[in-house]
């Protein structure tokens, strides 16, 4: 997500979001782990996803 959709969400949203975006993540490294991962870029993309979210809430 962008930080624009982000910002358009209220807070209870971006827990939600934030808690998916958690849970993707564990599973994707336990998928890497496994080398079951054949896209790694939504790794990266679900971190910057969490990253993006904290920093809205922390503001």
């Amino acid at each position: 997500m962008t930080i624009k959709e982000l910002r358009q969400l209220n807070e209870v949203e971006q827990g939600k979001i934030l808690q998916e975006s958690r849970k993707k993540l564990r599973e994707l490294r336990f998928k890497a782990a496994r080398r079951e991962v054949k896209n790694v870029r939504d790794m990266r993309e679900t971190k910057k996803t969490i990253a993006r979210i904290l920093t809205l809430i922390s503001k």
